[in-house]
């Protein structure tokens, strides 16, 4: 399995960008999608996912009501829009994938996924 992440770039405060996560296979309505940041100087933290098709997202506080994860099955593509950015948003956005249900404690552990994207980074001037 391979991902491939896109859409980042430099953006101002207030601005969108929509991240795509593009699998290499199909995506199992089983599977668990996350994305993932790391800011400079800073660990790697959990910012959305969905355990399974159909399961309700879940999203990190500091991303809440601003960002939305959905997964386009005909496309085998995961996208994460961003909305109302902010400087602290700043960072590498990464996608994971694990090819099978995960629940939400194990949804926002790193560990547990399987699968990684390259990375794709945003930057968000004040």
């Amino acid at each position: 399995v391979q991902l491939q992440a896109s859409g980042g770039g430099e953006v101002q405060a207030g601005g969108s960008l929509r991240l795509s996560c593009t699998h290499s296979e199909q995506i199992f309505s089983s599977e668990a999608m996350g994305w993932f940041r790391q800011a400079p100087g800073k660990e790697r933290e959990f910012v959305a996912g969905v355990g399974w098709s159909g399961s309700d997202p879940y999203y990190a506080d500091p991303v809440k009501d601003r960002f939305t994860i959905s997964r386009d099955h005909a496309k085998n593509t995961v996208y994460l829009q961003m909305n109302s950015l902010k400087p602290e948003d700043t960072a590498v956005y990464y996608c994971a994938t694990r090819r099978n249900r995960l629940v939400l404690s194990a949804l926002l552990d790193a560990a547990q996924y399987n699968y990684w994207g390259q990375g794709t980074e945003v930057t968000v001037s004040s």
